[in-house]
């Protein structure tokens, strides 16, 4: 089956982003880097859909300070950057998709993925909230476009922790690249060959 994986390049000063680093480890699908810049990212995005037309599309970013590999479950139609983006873009309480639904539940089997990344020894869990920075503005719009225009594509988001090397000198979580394009490769599996996702506990008390 035809895989899109996508990792975005460096940001907010950093020389390196584990998202972009564990997608182009993963064999057998499509790598496509996206800038982390609003707007721009959606629309290179669709450019890669339509050079690969892929059934499954996995958009992958690092989620600084997370301890293990999160699947997203939702995301939602607001842009509210906390900080600026590569192009100095600071959207704050802007919609997404203007006149778009609230929000969009992926629909790649989440519990399932989850699943499919602890059985590859990878801690991993379910995530309920992608923020509000370039990387839910992603994960909206690619949910968009598949409800809009590709309903039959399977699509999500995946974060990743930092590399090592990122958290030297402090108590911040990591996990080494290699670990996490295992995760990734676990997760495009589960998102592939799973009809129905997996009935388990996925929530949280906040």
């Amino acid at each position: 089956m035809n895989v899109l994986l996508t990792g975005f390049e460096p940001f907010d000063g950093a020389s390196v982003n584990p998202s972009w680093e564990a997608v182009r480890l993963v064999q057998g699908v499509r790598a496509v880097q996206l800038p982390c810049v609003f707007g721009e990212t959606l629309e290179r995005l669709r450019a890669a859909v339509l050079e690969h037309d892929p059934a499954v599309i996995v958009c992958v970013g690092q989620a600084g300070g997370r301890p293990d590999v999160t699947v997203e479950r939702v995301a939602v139609n607001l842009d509210d950057a906390r900080i600026p983006d590569n192009a100095g873009r600071q959207p704050i309480d802007e919609p997404v998709v203007r006149g778009g639904p609230a929000a969009y539940f992926a629909t790649l089997p989440v519990k399932a993925c989850v699943a499919a990344a602890r059985a590859a020894s990878v801690p991993a869990s379910v995530s309920q909230s992608a923020g509000t920075f370039v990387c839910n503005h992603l994960f909206y719009g690619l949910m968009h476009l598949i409800a809009t225009e590709r309903p039959g594509v399977r699509g999500g988001f995946v974060h990743v922790p930092f590399t090592p090397e990122q958290t030297l000198g402090t108590a911040r979580p990591s996990m080494p690249v290699t670990m996490a394009a295992a995760a990734l490769t676990a997760i495009v599996t589960a998102a592939v060959s799973m009809g129905n996702d997996l009935r388990l506990v996925g929530g949280s008390l906040h």
